[in-house]
């Protein structure tokens, strides 16, 4: 489980790349390297880290479900993720 503070930040850097995304397109569009170096680092859309909602697990995340491998496998078997069951054959 992740600290909350880490997870709270990477909360603040998605809301910061949501906001600058627009100004930044333009920006790179007219060539402005200058006026791009001064917008904040955390509103780059690279400096994002795909974690789990839940835990903010880091490393084994599945993006389709935005789940860590760990968490989306307890749901899964728990019948809390619709249309997912386990294999058998």
């Amino acid at each position: 489980m992740a600290k909350e503070s880490i997870k709270a930040r990477e909360v603040k850097r998605r809301r910061l790349v949501e906001k600058y995304a627009e100004k930044r397109a333009k920006l790179k569009a007219a060539g402005d390297w200058v006026g791009l170096q001064k917008l904040p680092k955390n509103s780059s859309k690279v400096r994002l880290r795909n974690r789990c909602s839940l835990s903010g697990r880091p490393k084994g995340y599945i993006r389709q479900f935005g789940l860590s491998r760990l968490c989306f496998r307890e749901m899964a078997l728990a019948g809390k993720i619709p249309g997912v069951t386990k294999a058998s054959w």
